[in-house]
């Protein structure tokens, strides 16, 4: 978000105090006119009230009711005010505006109260006869001292209030004219102050452009005149610097940019002093951002840290192998050494040099030689077992000689599909890397056709019916071959693990800009977490079924890299319970084949 200029944050402030201020006034002004004008007329009411008494004194002192409801009528239209008479029980025996038998007991109100008690009396209130809100006053009557009855005036609200409301427009078109007067003082007051500092600002830009030769000059002989020639002479002195630092930064970067290997510079309190852009790669920082900032706020790595600490602690030279989590799993090979330069040691220096690529060859190595011993394991350890058995004296068993040998036979043809398929997945491997593999158009029907030939007698052994779905006319650039045997184990897992008389499907179609070979079938299906595992080689799902049924652990791994050779992919989708459904996803055109053999 684009900062505000400073003009935009001292003027509203010199603004919004004056605005405050007047406000205040405006407040207090409206309410000291209102309380004002209230006790003004509630002393007015006493006195008009005073002013009176003495005509009612001779007809209260008669008992005459109506000459008294005459004079309160007569006296209140003359005065504009309403007159009421009110005898000490509460009885109203004269008023202004309303018969005096239909008005209630008035013994109750607040200023015929305090009339009563022998002093004058106000209030402000809702009056239910007129069913409006009026001020009243109140003075006590007395005959021969005592108080009979009390006279009560009254005027209406309203009229008080609309002439206050008169008086209180004036003070606020007043004051809203002195507010924007104020507020042109304060927009010049602010832009006097800002000028300068202005011209301050420009400066320093053109400080930071490199134009370091440029004066400043402002016409203030105080703080900020100082700080202008503050600046002046900082500009100066940074210049000579800047020369001297630019050329030694050009003679590291050299060094550094060229490097391969990864270099961390820390200071003896393990805050980061250079990172070549090699390491900010291996550790997935911005190497203009790290410097100055410690080294465990910026690596966050156990390892790394541990070492640094060390070089820093024996001052010796330290290595480690550490592992980093940038963007995957990342192995670096760590060698850490005190840093020094002209005035002693400064901290220390740590050289990385990724080795991710070695040890995931070493653990493919090691899987593969694992998985290839364990396999190979099984059918030679049954064929000694059973050899030995035979030697020990079974052999002179006819029955169980031949029994025995079945069974030698069996593991020996195990053994023989398992080294098979390894040279197959070798061959594929090694004719990828050599681009020796021919793709060439070829009607898919027909490579679909002859695969499903080729296990249409095991899938009759379990009554389980293929049924191919595919145009006649499409063709893509295959090696028919290779598709064919990828096809081939993939019908052979799905009859496999189908139960007996289920129907396999086995389609063939172009979907956007790729052709699908699919085979579905309704077996046992696998479940979720298996799926991103099933094409690696010798993985299987349920090894004891795996293996009692015949299989290597490889023919997945052969299908993916078919798919590989074609430069396309194999896919799995599989509901446990409602079989899977295998894909491979290849080019419709005729492209080469990609260079992937990753498992």
């Amino acid at each position: 978000m684009r900062a505000k200029r400073l003009l935009w944050r001292i003027y509203p402030a010199y603004l919004l105090v004056a605005l405050s201020f007047l406000a205040v006034v405006t407040w207090y002004a409206s309410a000291a006119l209102h309380r004002f004008y209230l006790d003004r007329s509630k002393t007015d009411l006493t006195d008009r009230a005073m002013l009176v008494e003495d005509q009612f004194q001779a007809a209260l002192t008669a008992g005459d009711e109506k000459r008294i409801d005459a004079l309160c009528k007569a006296l209140g239209r003359k005065a504009a005010t309403r007159i009421t008479v009110i005898r000490s029980d509460g009885k109203v025996l004269g008023d202004t505006d309303e018969s005096p038998r239909s008005m209630e007991n008035h013994a109750d109100r607040p200023e015929v109260i305090e009339a009563l008690s022998g002093k004058a009396g106000s209030s402000e209130r809702y009056s239910a006869t007129l069913q409006e809100l009026r001020l009243y006053a109140a003075v006590p009557l007395r005959r021969d001292g005592k108080i009979v009855g009390v006279l009560r005036t009254s005027v209406s609200v309203r009229s008080l209030e609309d002439a206050i409301r008169a008086v209180r427009l004036r003070i606020v078109a007043i004051c809203l004219l002195a507010a924007a007067l104020l507020a042109g003082l304060s927009l010049l007051i602010s832009r006097r102050i800002i000028r300068p500092l202005e011209i301050l600002k420009q400066g320093a830009e053109r400080f930071a452009r490199g134009d370091l030769s440029h004066q400043l000059h402002v016409d203030d002989a105080g703080e900020i005149g100082a700080l202008a020639e503050t600046l002046n002479q900082m500009a100066a002195a940074l210049d000579d610097k800047i020369r001297a630092v630019v050329r030694q930064h050009n003679e590291r970067e050299a060094i550094l940019s060229s490097m391969i290997e990864g270099v961390l510079a820390v200071d003896s309190q393990e805050r980061l002093l250079r990172v070549n852009h090699a390491a900010a790669v291996l550790i997935g920082i911005d190497p203009d951002k790290a410097p100055g900032r410690m080294l465990q706020e910026v690596v966050r790595n156990p390892e790394l840290e541990h070492l640094v600490s060390s070089v820093l602690s024996t001052r010796q030279p330290q290595e480690k192998e550490i592992v980093l989590y940038t963007g995957g799993r990342h192995y670096l090979h760590a060698y850490g050494s005190v840093l020094r330069d002209a005035g002693g040691e400064l901290g220390a220096l740590v050289v990385l040099q990724e080795v991710t690529q070695l040890k995931r060859l070493e653990k493919i190595r090691r899987d593969f030689v694992a998985n290839v011993s364990h396999e190979l394991r099984t059918p030679v350890t049954s064929i000694k077992g059973f050899v030995e058995t035979l030697l020990d004296g079974a052999m002179h068993q006819p029955e169980e000689l031949k029994r025995f040998l079945q069974i030698v036979a069996a593991q020996t043809d195990r053994l023989n599909a398992i080294i098979e398929d390894l040279l197959t997945l070798s061959r594929l491997e090694e004719d990828v890397e050599k681009a020796e593999i021919p793709l060439a158009p070829h009607s898919l029907r027909n490579v679909l056709q002859t695969a499903v030939e080729v296990c249409r007698r095991e899938a009759a052994a379990k009554n389980i019916a293929l049924e191919l779905t595919c145009d006649e006319n499409l063709q893509a650039a295959v090696n028919a071959p290779l598709l064919e045997q990828a096809i081939i184990n993939l019908l052979d897992n799905a009859i496999k693990y189908s139960p007996p008389e289920q129907m396999i499907r086995l389609s063939a179609e172009r979907s956007g800009g790729e052709v699908v070979l699919r085979v579905q079938d309704h077996g046992c299906g696998i479940s979720r977490e298996h799926l991103p595992r099933i094409f690696e080689r010798f993985y299987r799902v349920d090894k004891a079924r795996s293996r009692r049924l015949g299989g290597t652990g490889l023919g997945l791994a052969i299908v993916k890299h078919i798919a590989q050779v074609h430069g396309g992919r194999a896919t799995v989708e599989s509901t446990p319970g409602q079989g899977s459904t295998f894909s491979l996803h290849l080019p419709a055109g005729c492209g080469a084949p990609v260079n992937n053999t990753a498992d």
